[in-house]
């Protein structure tokens, strides 16, 4: 379940996303009220993650502080926004530019096919408006009509997470439902005489593959995710007139989704919705759902449910996104990946919270588990409490600051048991982790957030650790500041910011958290790893390794300038040592099982 070099050795990769503000276009950068929104066939994401004159500026940042691994934040609508079969070559030529030099500076990379929520259209990224158009839906009802939440931040700041009940809403659980199971839900649902989840799989797999055929000859673009954080739409739905598991928020049921998109008002938590009557609906289209027997209208007018548990089960038999419709796709995907690049890893991934996907190793090459996981409370709350925690994975509430660390280091354990044995044994990459960097929003306080941050951050950091695990952070955007955070539903996740470069000739300047991002760890190790812990009060690192009698070559352990201003002293069980810049080169005693290094700065 790890990582391996060509030496033999173990690899831990550490890096970040880039970049949070790629989800949305470069040019014409508009807000939700700006009528331009939805002119959304004229766009252009050259630009993202940042204009190629600033390549070199990110890049030797980025190398800095030890991040030498990129999930490269790529939509499907920033290549084929302009119609299905369109293409946008200048994108993909910018993008190929910007991946070309990466591999100049030692960065691997990983593609990740990013989307929240279906698109930008419903409060989310990933998708071209003229898919949720080909299936009848109207960009400019969905908001009205609870189809959608969409905010603009510059009117409204709703609490972080509040986009993700989109997820339970019409509009994207009607998408996510045909692209991964539209055959059996919705025989009745064609485009041009194709079948729902044909057109959305086909040309989601064209967009991708046209990428792919312009990296295959980049060895340092290592893999592909079949998905980012997918959904399940209303697959496996036990009751529709439920609201499931957002009820944090005020969510319609999917049942109640269904009529507001016809037109018929809802009381939703105590409130009528959609009181216009307007449809979430073009002119000339009808609810897919109606049209597929899951509700309609009775003798006397009158809406009715006909099958509450329609998307529950298949000729009798039990559905599972999971089980059957995710493993499906993912090995098309894979299939379509490894025609144009059989090398390729492919990452997946479940629901965030849910178990794995059953994907096995043995039924898809090269397969990576990589999950994502957050500190819930400080995401969901934008507030460091160091004695109350949660569980993402349980769902339950831990007290205390040392039961919150070690529930944070069995959380991330899941993910690795789950590897080893529902997956078959491959390797994890942690593809998602961060916090949000607004904890505050006072200026007086901005001292104080960055102590609290780098606390919060630790955390994460501290659990990843504990299981020498790999993983990315989210995020880095290029463009972040304090009034637009990362550019997406308000989110300011980046670790750096352009409003705190105070001093543009410092290439640590506008970073945040550095005391815990720029860290050091074993990047390269000859054999198994074994205990691995960084204090960044002290800034003392601590690594124990079991030597493999097969890999000859040296450990390497990433050093940060910015942490070690004054040079390192260092201890080692046995053997010998080298420091090169930003890295201690370590050749094990082979006489010697276990060995151990510790790393101190220069007294």
């Amino acid at each position: 379940m790890w990582f391996k070099d060509a030496e033999g050795r173990t690899l831990i990769l550490r890096g970040v996303n880039l970049g949070g503000s790629s989800k949305i276009p470069y040019t014409p950068r508009v807000e939700l009220s700006d009528p331009r929104f939805y002119n959304d066939r004229k766009v252009s994401f050259v630009g993202r993650p940042f204009p190629l004159e600033e390549a070199d500026e990110h890049f030797t940042r980025l190398r800095e502080w030890g991040l030498s691994f990129l999930r490269l934040v790529v939509t499907w609508e920033a290549i084929e926004h302009p119609g299905p079969g369109e293409y946008d070559n200048a994108y993909l030529d910018y993008l190929c530019a910007v991946i070309q030099k990466a591999g100049a500076y030692g960065f691997q990379i990983l593609i990740d096919p990013h989307q929240d929520v279906w698109s930008r259209f419903t409060g989310g990224d990933g998708a071209p408006g003229w898919t949720l158009e080909a299936l009848g839906f109207d960009l400019t009802k969905l908001r009205e009509t609870g189809a959608a939440m969409l905010h603009d931040w510059k009117k409204d700041r709703p609490p972080l997470l509040i986009w993700a009940t989109n997820y339970a809403r019409l509009a994207p659980a009607t998408m996510f439902t045909l692209f991964f199971a539209g055959n059996d839900f919705a025989p009745e649902t064609k485009i041009n005489g194709v079948s729902a989840q044909e057109f959305l799989q086909q040309h989601y797999l064209a967009a991708i593959s046209q990428l792919a055929v312009r990296l295959r000859e980049m060895p340092h673009v290592i893999g592909y995710e079949v998905m980012n954080e997918p959904s399940r739409g209303y697959i496996g739905w036990k009751n529709l007139k439920s609201s499931g598991q957002f009820r944090y928020w005020p969510t319609p049921s999917p049942y109640q989704g269904m009529l507001l998109g016809a037109g018929l008002p809802q009381r939703v938590w105590f409130k009528m919705t959609n009181v216009k009557r307007e449809r979430a609906w073009l002119p000339d289209a009808n609810c897919i759902w109606k049209e597929n027997g899951v509700w309609d209208f009775d003798s006397r007018g009158q809406p009715q449910l006909l099958r509450p548990n329609y998307f529950t089960s298949v000729q009798g038999r039990a559905t599972s996104f999971r089980g059957d419709y995710y493993p499906r796709f993912a090995r098309r995907f894979a299939e379509t990946i490894h025609q144009i690049d059989p090398r390729a890893l492919i990452f997946v991934q479940g629901e965030p919270g849910e178990p794995a996907p059953s994907v096995n190793a043995a039924e898809l090459p090269n397969v990576v588990y990589a999950p994502h996981w957050y500190d819930g409370i400080t995401l969901m709350v934008r507030r460091y409490l160091n004695h109350l925690g949660v569980n993402m994975l349980e769902r339950r509430v831990v007290l205390g600051a040392g039961a919150i660390q070690q529930s944070f280091a069995a959380q991330l354990n899941v993910f690795r048991h789950e590897a080893l044995h529902e997956l078959g044994g491959v390797p994890v990459l942690l593809g998602e982790f961060g916090i949000p960097f607004d904890l505050h929003t006072r200026p007086f306080l901005r001292a104080a957030d960055e102590l609290l941050t780098t606390r919060a951050l630790d955390r994460s950091f501290r659990a990843l650790d504990a299981n020498l695990m790999s993983g990315t952070l989210w995020n880095y955007s290029s463009d972040n500041t304090a009034e637009r955070g990362d550019s997406f539903n308000g989110e300011d996740l980046s670790i750096f910011s352009r409003s705190e470069q105070n001093d543009p000739t410092d290439i640590n300047s506008g970073g945040r958290a550095l005391r815990t991002v720029a860290r050091p760890y074993p990047r390269a190790v000859a054999g198994e790893p074994l205990y691995l812990h960084y204090d960044w009060l002290t800034r003392v690192f601590e690594f124990e390794f079991r030597h493999d009698p097969a890999v000859s070559a040296r450990t390497e352990i990433f050093v940060p300038q910015y942490a070690y201003p004054d040079g390192i002293e260092v201890q080692v069980s046995d053997g010998t040592y080298e420091v090169r810049e930003r890295a201690l080169i370590y050749l094990h005693d082979a006489a010697h099982e276990l060995h151990r290094i510790v790393i101190k700065p220069r007294a």
